[in-house]
């Protein structure tokens, strides 16, 4: 009777674990994704992306957000599977700041940074005394201090260059005495009648209707640090399903569209 018990219990643990197995390996090849989008120019490419997904089997709802707060929390809570809309420094500040545990696993487009102006056409044009917008998050604040150095508009100290951590008190020499107002992303297109000029990313320029090539004052090199990813949870980085996300935005098709689309605007990083 004890060993036919044993049998039992030894086949009830034995099924139970298969199940189990099953269990993770649907969850790793799940073929239906909550991805999180920045609106604009986000939403635009990942159309592209969900169609060739599609063709492997991968079907993704895109969450868009009009805010830079919310994805990476709406990602840590398990509201999305994975998010797009930001680059490496805005990520690690935020998992420094916030306790996430979110991980790159893939890279999308380069977004150059653009500063806009309803006064001036011109950097030569800007008066002493301009007030000058920047975002207030540390990542793209520091940004945005480092390309008015670019410009030779101010100068910062060097080791706040060095570390990717400027702020308006790093400001050194300000020759034209610019009045630095730091405000939300978001904000900053909305407050464009008020400031002389402001830093603006490129999804909230495209939405107010703003051109890098065709209105922006000041703006960055094709080139630079700030390339955007696919981020998931720690956990999931190696999950079959994160690889089949990447592959579907790193494909030709989506290449070919930014790069047709946005005429340098936006440029592939993969």
């Amino acid at each position: 009777m004890h060993s036919t018990f044993r049998r039992r219990t030894l086949a009830l643990a034995t099924l139970a674990a298969a199940l189990l197995a099953g269990n993770t390996a649907f969850a790793q090849d799940k073929n239906t994704l909550k991805v999180g989008v920045s609106v604009g120019n986000g939403e635009q490419i990942f159309e592209v992306v969900k169609k060739v997904a599609a063709k492997d089997g991968l079907n993704i709802q895109v969450v868009v957000f009009n805010d830079y707060q919310l994805p990476n929390a709406a990602l840590a809570s398990g509201d999305l599977d994975a998010n797009a809309f930001q680059h490496q420094p805005f990520l690690d500040n935020q998992n420094k700041a916030r306790g996430f545990d979110i991980v790159p696993v893939g890279l999308t487009i380069t977004a150059p940074l653009g500063f806009y102006s309803h006064k001036i056409k011109a950097v030569d044009q800007l008066p002493n005394g301009a007030t000058v917008g920047i975002q207030n998050d540390p990542s793209n604040g520091n940004r945005a201090l480092l390309l008015l150095q670019q410009a030779g508009l101010i100068t910062l100290k060097p080791e706040a260059v060095k570390n990717n951590t400027a702020t308006p008190l790093d400001v050194v020499t300000n020759p034209k005495k610019l009045k630095l107002v730091a405000l939300d992303a978001a904000q900053l297109p909305r407050s464009l009648d008020d400031l002389t000029i402001a830093a603006i990313n490129n999804d909230y320029a495209e939405k107010a209707g703003l051109s890098l090539n065709k209105d922006a004052v000041i703006k960055e090199a094709a080139k630079s640090p700030y390339a955007n990813l696919i981020a998931v949870r720690r956990a999931d980085k190696d999950k079959p399903w994160a690889r089949r996300l990447v592959a579907a935005y790193q494909s030709p098709e989506v290449k070919s569209f930014i790069e047709t689309q946005f005429k340098g605007s936006l440029i592939p990083a993969f």
